[in-house]
């Protein structure tokens, strides 16, 4: 089976990074306000949300983010940085309602964890949701490991680490 994704890095204050956080941002926080408040999210904070994460933090030397193109049109991301010597944070894992299912999100992860290499991480780790239940099979599938908190965000429920080998 041929695939139709190809996965490149992109700046992360491009036209085509910021379209993709902005549904990214939109998915996660309607889906919290949906699950908590039983609506969707204000306008206004979701505005603040998606302004207050430039991205910056995943640009070169210590950062890259990957767009990933499904027939050549935008359609998922994934970012790293490192967060200390040799360990990274696999963020803004996502893929497009539409092409989920394509095998894309396995692809970015993979791209990422190659970009994470080669910042020099040997360890990579993420915090997610307990309602992002595809997410977190997603990670169990790829060999990520459930572990103790690794950061206090009021929205990490659930921590993954994986070992990166050469």
């Amino acid at each position: 089976m041929r695939t139709r994704w190809t996965v490149s890095p992109e700046p992360y204050d491009s036209p085509v990074a910021a379209a993709l956080w902005r549904a990214y941002y939109t998915e996660v926080s309607d889906r919290w306000y949906l699950l908590h408040e039983g609506r969707a999210t204000d306008p206004a904070d979701l505005e603040r949300g998606i302004a207050s994460e430039s991205g910056a933090q995943l640009a070169r030397p210590n950062g890259e983010l990957l767009v990933g193109r499904y027939d050549g049109e935008p359609a998922g991301t994934a970012g790293v940085r490192l967060v200390e010597p040799g360990v990274a944070e696999l963020t803004r894992v996502f893929v497009a309602e539409e092409v989920r299912g394509t095998g894309g999100a396995a692809l970015l992860v993979s791209a990422a964890e190659d970009a994470a290499r080669a910042l020099g991480a040997t360890r990579i780790r993420l915090d997610t949701r307990a309602d992002l239940v595809e997410a977190r099979a997603l990670y169990a599938r790829l060999g990520y490991e459930e572990t103790a908190p690794h950061n206090d965000d009021v929205y990490a429920e659930h921590w993954f680490s994986k070992r990166l080998t050469p």
